[in-house]
């Protein structure tokens, strides 16, 4: 047992603080939501399975211990979408969509969402809000979301306030759904977004509101939501969400999601849960 302390070198140091992150940065991710308690029921199933094996219990530890064979297999199955969140927020964190990314090389044909396009879309929602027109738009920041345009009718449309407010009139048959923004293009409206299955929730978030939060959680697009209730505008990205925004302030959130330079929506959040 001497030797072992003796052996702790600096790498094993840092071995222990890796995991240590590693395992918070899966709490957070998963937290306030169904995962934990998911998490929980494999935990006691596992105690189950050792307790089996200490009282010599052969039927059940054999059966139990199926079960434990497949672990890991049935865990990419059940956890799936956190995998998939968990993998999509360390590419954007760290940006490495920009390091390793052959968009640099074809940077000339690139169309980007610039500062003229924003103020259209905040203009847009600002008329909306104030006539309490729902509304949920989506901004592609590094993905164009094909999964999602193709859900929707596709338009291709110059970006501008009063196609976004004629999309999202009640009479329209394009209002029910999402609008996705790549670029400088409306490409599709009426588009279906996932529903967010955060626990804890605020409860007078309607559809468009969990459909934001959804969306943010599966994607890196910033997502604004008009209240038709309310007449409030709502931002969310990265699973999170800010309510009650002025104009400028949408405003400023939209810019600072699309360079993500020193950009943390969580300081500027109020709590969903």
């Amino acid at each position: 047992m001497i030797d072992l302390f003796i052996k702790f070198e600096f790498i094993n140091l840092v071995d222990i603080l890796l995991v240590a992150l590693l395992l918070y940065e899966l709490y957070m991710l998963i937290r306030g939501t169904v995962a934990l308690s998911i998490i929980m029921g494999i935990f006691l199933f596992y105690l189950a399975w050792l307790l089996a094996k200490a009282l010599n219990m052969e039927l059940m530890s054999t059966i139990l211990g199926q079960f434990m064979g497949v672990g890991v297999l049935a865990l990419i199955i059940v956890f799936q979408q956190e995998i998939r969140r968990m993998f999509l927020t360390i590419g954007t964190k760290y940006k490495l969509h920009q390091k390793f990314s052959l968009d640099t090389f074809f940077s000339k044909n690139l169309k980007q969402t610039t500062d003229e396009h924003l103020r259209s879309i905040v203009q847009a929602c600002e008329d909306m809000a104030k006539t309490k027109t729902g509304a949920l738009i989506v901004i592609a920041r590094d993905a164009e979301l094909k999964d999602y345009t193709r859900t929707g009718e596709r338009l291709n449309a110059r970006i501008s306030p009063s196609l976004i407010e004629t999309i999202f009139f009640k009479n329209s048959p394009l209002h029910d759904g999402a609008v996705i923004i790549v670029g400088n293009k409306i490409v599709a409206a009426r588009c279906i977004l996932p529903i967010s299955d955060k626990q804890g929730l605020n409860p007078e978030f309607g559809l468009r509101h969990r459909a934001a939060l959804g969306m943010s959680e599966n994607t890196d697009s910033q997502i604004i939501i008009v209240s038709e209730e309310r007449g409030t505008i709502s931002y969310a990205l990265t699973g999170e969400i800010k309510q009650n925004l002025e104009p400028y302030e949408l405003m400023e959130l939209l810019e600072s999601g699309l360079t993500s330079e020193n950009f943390d929506l969580e300081s500027n959040t109020e709590p969903v849960e």
